[in-house]
């Protein structure tokens, strides 16, 4: 196949050098402007309004920059941020962006100055190598069984969100969940899939405090046929199904022929006899609940229930998965392949309850389940949707902390630290890199600073209070307290960070801001609307530097 050729046509615009980075960084700091009010617990909250009119009230950086629609390149890189952070780690999605904003406006003064971006980028690479030294010089061990010092932990990581006025409700909710689902592989290393085995269910209704984690599953499902199926089963017999429980239908198009009028009664019986074999071989296995993937016909609904077993069909496949794991089933793709192994009885009950109008099925009380369900109630919809973002970023919390149980001091404290030691290290840096690496010390201030803009207390007392407590890198658990904006002992205030979280935020800040350092050239080979009427121009004009800065790149 031939390689594509790029036509340069009359429509291939090209920004260049000095332009496009002052360009690039003002973009970037747009982003990180937008969402710098939402650091720290005395945040503003940001009101979206989404694509069908609906309204969202978060301050989660993540969910405020997914909404935005932004046309500029570097803007959409710096979204792509939060979004990596949130993959990755699951909080500090809002420190990424602030960060990344920072480093890219201290190297400002260098552009200007004809540094070559590789000089800078250089000098940035080795202050994050540096910082990640003195992260795991103050990181702090503790153990993942205390689960005082685990809540703290989860409570002050989720403190800057909407939900912290609730307290230690969340906390507990994602402590519990993700202790359900962590999974020992052996050589101190355990895995915590929360995405794939913990599922919140939001119900409107009730209270926030009636929120819980179920030691099992629920799913939105009634039992097939209410009246003749029990809908309370103690250490239910569990078989999951992966295939239809009727009758299959010929591949396109099937021609019958029938002679005579007995011959419809054999097709029908056929039919009946196939799927009373099915049943029959399901119920060897003393069943008390089947439950399908695909669809259960009339027939088989009727064998099942005069042998008192209940059914429910059509499951999410994911919702089938999370039962497998919970009470500890198989799920078989045909009914003659079935045995007893593949039975799971680690289900203390099975129920179905009514809760507003919807019927909702209960697997819990399970054994030793490997997946587990919680349950948010509350009074509106939006208000659920906020929870649910802020259990998402506690659960990441909990599982960051299960992988690598090591704190480092949060309320700003951290990054004055790493500051102020790269400050130090800046002198011993030898030749042109001292300058843009003794910036990238200082951009690491922004987070304090932010916090401090938050609380609404003086910026400038505060800082230089604080940096003159860090000054000779010691004092590294002093830092902001959120809430009132004093200058406090953070180990005091239990005020931490999870490792895995500060070490991400600088990885991707500091690597984001030499990417976009790294672009000199913007090229947009997007033809521009022409005005219906317009002729074409006859032969492509060649455009000067300056008329393509008065042009936008990419159109709105």
């Amino acid at each position: 196949m031939q390689a594509p050729v790029l036509v340069l046509k009359d429509s291939l615009k090209r920004e260049s050098g000095t332009k496009v980075h002052h360009g690039n960084i003002q973009a970037s700091k747009a982003v990180a402007d937008i969402i710098r009010t939402t650091l720290g617990p005395r945040s503003m909250l940001k009101m979206l309004l989404d694509a069908a009119g609906g309204i969202v009230v978060t301050n989660d950086g993540n969910a405020i920059l997914r909404e935005l629609d932004i046309a500029h390149p570097a803007a959409k890189s710096m979204i792509e941020l939060s979004r990596t952070q949130d993959e990755e780690v699951g909080d500090g999605t809002t420190s990424v962006i602030v960060l990344a904003g920072e480093m890219l406006h201290v190297a400002e003064a260098f552009i200007d100055k004809h540094y070559h971006p590789t000089v800078i980028c250089r000098a940035y690479n080795k202050a994050l190598e540096d910082a990640i030294v003195v992260l795991d010089k103050i990181a702090m061990s503790i153990d993942v069984k205390d689960r005082a010092t685990m809540l703290g932990l989860v409570k002050s990581c989720i403190g800057t969100k909407f939900t912290s006025q609730f307290g230690d409700l969340i906390a507990d909710l994602a402590l519990d969940a993700t202790t359900i689902v962590g999974v020992d592989l052996g050589q101190g290393l355990r895995e915590v899939d929360i995405k794939k085995y913990i599922k919140v269910e939001k119900v409107p209704g009730g209270q926030l405090e009636d929120s819980v984690v179920l030691k099992g599953v629920m799913i939105n499902k009634d039992v097939i046929a209410p009246g003749k199926m029990r809908r309370k089963i103690v250490n239910p017999r569990i078989i999951l199904l992966d295939c239809p429980l009727e009758y299959k239908k010929g591949e396109n198009q099937t021609n019958a022929e029938l002679l005579k009028e007995e011959d419809w009664g054999v097709l029908l019986k056929l039919e009946e006899e196939y799927i009373e074999s099915l049943c029959v071989q399901i119920l060897k296995f003393k069943p008390d609940l089947v439950i399908t993937e695909k669809g259960l016909s009339d027939l088989a609904c009727h064998y099942f229930s005069k042998a008192g077993v209940s059914a429910i069909r059509r499951l999410r496949k994911t919702d089938n998965n999370r039962i497998a794991k919970a009470c500890g089933a198989v799920i078989v793709n045909r009914p003659d392949e079935l045995q007893e192994s593949d039975v799971g009885t680690g289900a203390g009950i099975f129920e179905v309850k009514k809760i507003g109008d919807e019927f909702f099925a209960f697997i819990v009380d399970c054994k030793e389940p490997k997946a587990c369900t919680v349950l948010l109630r509350g009074p509106s919809k939006d208000l659920l949707n906020e929870v649910e973002r802020n259990l998402q970023d506690a659960m990441s919390v909990a599982r960051n902390i299960l992988k690598n149980p090591k704190l480092v001091p949060g309320g700003g404290a951290t990054e004055l630290t790493v500051s102020a030691t790269l400050k130090q290290k800046s002198s011993s840096v030898e030749g042109i890199e001292k300058w843009p690496y003794e910036a990238a010390a200082i951009a690491f201030e922004a987070i304090p600073r932010t916090l401090a803009q938050n609380c609404g207390v003086n910026v400038i007392r505060t800082m230089t209070a604080l940096q003159g407590k860090h000054a000779n890198g010691e004092n590294a658990w002093i830092g902001i307290d959120g809430n009132t904006g004093a200058i406090t002992d953070v180990k005091e205030k239990k005020i931490w960070d999870a490792y895995n979280v500060k070490a991400q935020t600088f990885k991707t800040a500091i690597e984001a801001a030499c990417l976009l350092l790294r672009i000199d050239d913007i090229v947009s080979g997007i033809k521009k609307k022409q005005p219906p009427g317009a002729k074409a121009p006859s032969k492509p004009q060649v455009e000067t530097e300056g008329d393509a800065d008065n042009e936008q790149i990419i159109p709105e």
